[in-house]
């Protein structure tokens, strides 16, 4: 049977000067034959070839196949553009020569204009392929998927006590329920969920956790972390309220009293008036972490230390190389002006000396003659 609003493969059944006629088998009866326009034919196409094609209805509501894959089948949802708002809804621009017609009674919010918006297909009362926001009801419910898959959603919807309504794979529906919520997400947020259980109708129970063992391990891993870190005591336990545990350990308090409950059977910590804390064996790890942040200490102090000292040294010889500098500057400027004045006042003084001398020399050989000569007796 030939289906409206879905990829198929059909076979070429006749052909004619306008297109081929199609069919799903070839011993079909030929009221059910498909057109599909001499334009979409592709080249060389001749009776018994199979093609895959989309089956829809034309402007004139004829049933008509093309070989164009449209952006959105029946069963799964997508962003589409609005073309144009007339009186009767809006169309869509969904990759066909006909735009995809959205009622005013399948509209959620204010439609614009180019506003691309989160649509599926569904086919109403005429038979013919229609958009809808409201996709709670065009999602499949026959998932391949079972308990502790890994599944890719779509959030579509936010629903009070309920939760987020998930598109998974664009097709299939399912939701993650309230409780499992750490943080409100957003209309159209792409996530990574796992398939916490496939219910009787065929919806999908959906989470953001991992399984629960594996999200005991990461929570208890998260509090005995904190634990070592806050040497070995939390003031928390299960009178904490819930909205203190999200803030420090990001998880409900139900994941919170889980996850200790682990680490108590595994006897790694203990209850107490005041909290939870490591259990005996296991504070060493505390000592451990302050012992090296001792020994980082001092050796950071040893380091400063002999830093302080080379630094101190450096100076040391420094001002010994200055004060040496200038006390052989201050010997050598004396020395050369005693030099010049020793050689300054001798020649002065010799020169005095020979001029006294040669005076001293003249006048007495005077005087010296003078009173030794006498002048003879007359007779």
């Amino acid at each position: 049977m030939i289906k409206l609003g879905e990829m198929q493969t059909l076979v070429v059944a006749k052909e004619v000067e306008f297109g081929v006629y199609l069919r799903e088998h070839e011993d079909d009866k030929k009221e059910n034959d498909v057109l599909l326009p001499i334009k979409q034919v592709p080249e060389g196409t001749k009776k018994g070839d199979k093609l895959e094609v989309f089956v829809y209805k034309d402007s004139n509501d004829r049933i008509i196949a093309t070989t164009k894959k449209p952006k959105l089948t029946i069963g799964e949802i997508g962003y589409l553009k609005v073309a144009e708002i007339s009186k009767i809804g809006a169309f869509l621009n969904w990759g066909l020569e006909k735009d995809l017609f959205l009622p005013y009674k399948e509209q959620i919010g204010e439609i614009r204009v180019n506003g691309e918006y989160m649509v599926g297909i569904y086919i109403d009362k005429s038979q013919r392929l229609c958009a809808t926001m409201n996709l709670y009801n065009v999602l499949r419910t026959d998932s391949p998927y079972k308990v502790n898959d890994k599944v890719k959603g779509t959030v579509f919807s936010l629903r009070r006590g309920l939760g987020a309504m998930i598109a998974v794979d664009g097709k299939y529906l399912g939701m993650i329920h309230e409780k499992e919520l750490l943080r409100a997400p957003n209309i159209g947020d792409e996530v990574e969920l796992r398939v916490n259980q496939v219910k009787e109708d065929g919806k999908l129970s959906l989470s953001l956790k991992d399984s629960p063992r594996m999200q005991i391990d990461k929570d208890g891993e998260r509090i005995y972390n904190k634990l070592v870190k806050n040497n070995g005591k939390l003031a928390f336990n299960d009178d904490s309220s819930p909205e203190l545990i999200k803030e420090n350990f990001n998880m409900s308090k139900a994941s919170f009293k889980k996850a200790i409950g682990n680490l108590m059977k595994r006897k790694l910590i203990v209850i107490t008036r005041t909290g939870i804390e490591l259990a005996d064996e296991n504070k060493s790890l505390t000592k451990d972490n302050r012992r090296s942040k001792n020994n980082s200490r001092s050796k950071d102090n040893t380091r400063s230390k002999d830093n302080a000292r080379s630094k101190d040294n450096t100076r040391s010889k420094d001002n010994a190389r200055s004060k040496d500098n200038a006390r052989s500057k201050d010997n050598s400027r004396p020395k050369d002006n005693a030099r010049s004045k020793d050689n300054s006042r001798p020649k002065d003084n010799a020169r005095s000396k020979d001029n006294s001398r040669s005076k001293n020399n003249s006048r007495p050989k005077d005087n010296v003659k003078s009173k030794n000569y006498t002048r003879p007796k007359e007779s």
